[in-house]
């Protein structure tokens, strides 16, 4: 494993965690830590999380 799929790997994490907080908290840990939803930093790290989930999909199709 690369260290690009290891830091995609934590950051998915990382999102997983986040939505697990969402769900049975009601609590956005990304958005607390940087500044809310609408906050650019906050949709610029949601959406590096996003394109981990797609770097990680080839850690699941890889043989």
């Amino acid at each position: 494993m690369g260290s690009i799929q290891r830091i995609a790997l934590v950051m998915t994490i990382f999102g997983a965690v986040n939505w697990g907080l969402i769900a049975f908290f009601q609590t956005d840990l990304i958005s607390g830590i940087f500044g809310g939803r609408d906050e650019t930093l906050a949709k610029v790290i949601d959406g590096l999380i996003g394109v981990a989930g797609l770097v990680n999909l080839g850690l699941f199709l890889k043989k």
